[in-house]
């Protein structure tokens, strides 16, 4: 349990966490199109306000053992999977050969960050 509360660790949890919150935010809306736009403003501001809550500290955290630019490699690594997944499950959207490939290519270019 000590090893998930790490600093290496925690802050990796924590984004993942709150990316689930800003994909919704920014996207949940897109399966309500009837509803007002002002509604999904609103509601979209709402959750993203938890979202908040979990990256700021997330960044903090992580700050102790990461590079600035490491924890924002991180955050785009995982808000592309968590919007892959949400994508395909919640908005029933297919996942392309091509989006497959651009996404090993931005994995590709994210592993350099963390070399050296």
């Amino acid at each position: 349990m000590s090893a998930l509360l790490s600093p290496k660790v925690l802050p990796i949890l924590m984004l993942v966490a709150s990316n689930v919150f800003m994909t919704f935010a920014w996207y949940g809306h897109l399966k309500f199109k009837t509803s007002p736009l002002w509604m999904a403003v609103i509601f979209s501001w709402l959750i993203a306000f938890f979202e908040y809550w979990l990256a700021v500290p997330a960044n903090r955290i992580g700050h102790e053992v990461y590079s600035a630019a490491e924890l924002k490699t991180m955050q785009e690594v995982i808000t592309l999977t968590v919007f892959v997944v949400f994508s395909v499950l919640y908005l029933g959207e297919s996942l392309t050969w091509n989006h497959v490939l651009g996404f090993v290519l931005i994995c590709g270019g994210a592993a350099l960050i963390f070399r050296g």
